[in-house]
């Protein structure tokens, strides 16, 4: 019998080729400056959003543009091409870009930005939704709630949306405080929650996909555990912006919390996961841009290789996402090690290849 994925299979490999490989990372990185950069770029698949949006920007705000809507691009054709019985899972991983969207609109909103200012840095496009959320959150609805002269009014125009139930809850806190953190907290705990219960066995090859997003969770506690460290945040303060779920648990993370610098924090997390040489870079720099770095290595290494191997499942689906999305990173990351003249060697320790 013909699998319900081959299809889509077969589209997703095709469209694979055209990931950039190493070399050409490689040659990004020793571009002489990011104009350079965006230059070679023209030649692959960004070029023809790098052509459409050269009209309205340049410089660090063109590469942004680009690669933000070509992201979507590469999105909206990983949902057209999966099969409807599985569609809802897709919806739910990709929602994340309508919370990264929100974040940053009442980010901008709280410190005085205009549209103008905050309106490139939306993953959107004018021609598909936000996050291809079921259609829920369209870029010209995007720019109606940035538009909105207040922060009261972001929230209350959300409203409409499963969003905005959360947002207003912490909206009095925020009017007290103007402290974000509660709301984004909570977007995160709804996502992630929802995720996995759209991830529920159905074919019978999701569990390395849960197992997955349960890194994920992992990383975005343990990266809430290593900041709240530098500013010496009290523990019942941090135990508010975990998300339960992952598969470190939430007594085990605040144990972990209790050492007393990042340092040795750092040393009972390698303990847990055993990073072993992929914290190389942060035992030197102390830098939570290499403790990310390597955590998104260890995601790469554990849990999205084996979803290459899972052909005609949703696993191959989800395997194209992500590797968009780490090349996405792995562009960003070049861009802004050229914005701010790092070496060669540093630009080469942030990213993520595929070995």
């Amino acid at each position: 019998m013909t699998s319900q994925y081959s299809a889509s299979y077969g589209r997703i490999q095709a469209l694979s080729m055209s990931f950039l490989n190493k070399d050409f990372l490689n040659s990004l990185v020793k571009s002489e400056d990011l104009d350079a950069m965006i230059r070679k770029l023209e030649s692959t698949w960004y070029g023809p959003e790098i052509e459409r949006a050269a009209s309205m920007y340049s410089g660090p705000e063109l590469l942004e543009v680009a690669m933000n809507r070509h992201i979507v691009e590469t999105n909206r054709i990983a949902l057209q091409v999966t099969p409807f019985s599985r569609k809802s899972a897709i919806q739910a991983y990709l929602s994340k870009w309508d919370i990264y969207n929100i974040e940053l609109i009442l980010s901008s909103k709280a410190i005085g930005r205009t549209i103008t200012e905050t309106e490139p840095f939306l993953v959107s496009s004018r021609n598909f939704p936000a996050g291809i959320t079921a259609g829920n959150i369209s870029h010209d609805e995007m720019k109606i709630i940035l538009a909105q002269p207040t922060f009261e009014g972001v929230v209350n125009q959300l409203v409409k949306y499963k969003y905005g139930v959360i947002l207003i809850q912490h909206l009095d806190t925020y009017q007290k405080t103007g402290n974000l953190s509660p709301m984004i907290a909570d977007l995160m705990e709804f996502y992630y929650t929802n995720l996995l219960e759209m991830l529920k066995f159905y074919e019978g090859d999701e569990g390395n996909i849960r197992d997955l997003v349960r890194m994920q969770m992992d990383k975005k506690n343990l990266l809430t555990l290593m900041k709240a460290k530098e500013s010496n945040l009290d523990r019942e303060l941090v135990k508010k912006h975990l998300i339960p779920g992952g598969n470190i648990s939430m007594d085990e993370m605040l144990e972990v919390y209790g050492n007393s610098n990042i340092s040795e924090l750092s040393t009972r997390i390698d303990e847990i996961l055993k990073l072993g040489d992929l914290l190389e870079h942060f035992k030197k720099s102390n830098s939570l841009i290499d403790f990310e770095v390597a955590i998104d290595k260890l995601i790469q290494l554990r849990y999205v290789r084996k979803l290459k191997s899972i052909a005609l499942s949703i696993g191959s689906i989800f395997y194209f996402i992500l590797k968009a999305e780490t090349e996405w990173d792995n562009v960003k990351r070049i861009a802004y090690g050229k914005r701010y003249g790092f070496s060669e060697e540093r630009i080469n320790s942030m990213l993520i290849l595929e070995g």
